[in-house]
């Protein structure tokens, strides 16, 4: 591209998404490092992240330290985990945060292009892209319970967002498995913060 050049429209808008993905997602960090990652689900400061990702957080051993895009640092208070469900919910005392626009899991069809943002290996805002490899019925009585697309994810991944191309939240990052990302449908995450957080 020459001096002075535009940047592709499909290139220009996917770095936008990018960019407001990066501010919906925290660092969790524990003993000084980095645990994995998070989703602002709502500004009053309700942060959805993988159970496993703050296993063992409780009164007797204190929750991960949040870290925002912006660099601003919270200690973490556990709200609900879920072993099963491989969810967590976490409060910090911050209003107005940005906010992850959630978007409907049930709609997402095999080969729709998905972001993942995370903090792999301590790469903050580390970003990858691939396709919906399988997604689950809505009925969510067939098949797989996860969304299962081809992006690269790492240690730090989880907990993350899965988005789809406009930057809605379809997922929440959970592991690898036959080089599969799997990710927790956004409907079963709205579902387990609407029951452990009513707003």
């Amino acid at each position: 591209m020459e001096v002075g050049e535009r940047p592709h429209l499909l290139t220009s808008d996917l770095a936008d998404v990018v960019g407001r993905l990066r501010e919906n997602t925290v660092e969790l960090r524990s003993g000084g490092r980095t645990s994995g990652s998070g989703v602002i689900w709502r500004p009053d400061g309700l942060i959805v992240t993988s159970a496993h990702v703050v296993a063992g957080a409780g009164p007797a051993r204190p929750g991960a330290q949040v870290v925002l895009a912006d660099g601003r640092r919270f200690p973490a208070a556990l709200v609900a985990w879920d072993r099963e469900l491989d969810l967590a919910l976490l409060r910090v005392e911050a209003r107005d945060l940005p906010a992850a626009r959630v978007g409907d899991s049930d709609r997402l069809r095999a080969g729709e292009l998905v972001l993942a943002v995370g903090h792999p290996f301590g790469l903050v805002g580390a970003v990858v892209t691939g396709i919906v490899h399988a997604a689950p019925a809505p009925d969510h009585h067939r098949g797989s319970r996860w969304i299962q697309a081809d992006l690269r994810l790492a240690p730090g991944n989880s907990g993350g967002p899965m988005a789809d191309a406009g930057g809605r939240v379809v997922g929440v990052n959970a592991m690898i498995a036959g080089r599969l990302a799997l990710a927790v449908p956004s409907r079963v995450v709205e579902t387990f913060a609407m029951r452990c957080a009513p707003r």
